[in-house]
């Protein structure tokens, strides 16, 4: 399992490098022929971690409800993020990591609810979401790359 987290923390510092500089307004920014910026990526990797890990394991998600409520699958900036939120969701994009690493090591994924992905592959435990959520996020990746090069940054 190891591997996947260290997968997961150099996405994630990538994510975190290709983000980083770029002003508030330009994160903000939905580029044509996108539905979201660069900022919601940023915010549902975060969030579809933990609703992968946590929420189909039958555990508490460790983000505030209205986060997951905004950056889950499906959803799109309504409004533009604040500084301050900008903040935020880069503190979680690395506290999240410690979070499900302390938390595999303490074996706290009991039970894992079965989800088939809109990818069309099936997650039937923690392994498989860890193993899932990287694909995912490097996914997400893409598409701030994509964006960023049709922004011109």
């Amino acid at each position: 399992m190891q591997n996947h987290i260290d997968i997961l923390k150099a996405t994630r510092a990538n994510i975190l490098k290709q983000i980083d500089g770029i002003s508030l307004e330009q994160l903000n920014l939905i580029p044509e022929g996108f539905n979201n910026n660069l900022i919601w990526n940023a915010g549902h990797v975060a969030v579809t971690q933990q609703l992968l890990c946590y929420a189909m394991s039958g555990l508490e998600v460790k983000l505030p409800k209205d986060i997951i409520s905004i950056y889950r699958k499906g959803g799109k900036p309504e409004k533009a993020v604040s500084q301050e939120e900008v903040d935020q969701i880069k503190a979680w994009l690395a506290e999240s990591i410690d979070w499900l690493t302390a938390d595999l090591e303490a074996g706290i994924f009991k039970t894992f609810k079965t989800y088939p992905t809109s990818y069309g592959y099936t997650l039937n435990s923690i392994e498989d979401a860890v193993t899932f959520n990287n694909v995912h996020e490097g996914m997400h990746l893409g598409y701030i790359i994509a964006m960023k090069k049709h922004l011109g940054l």
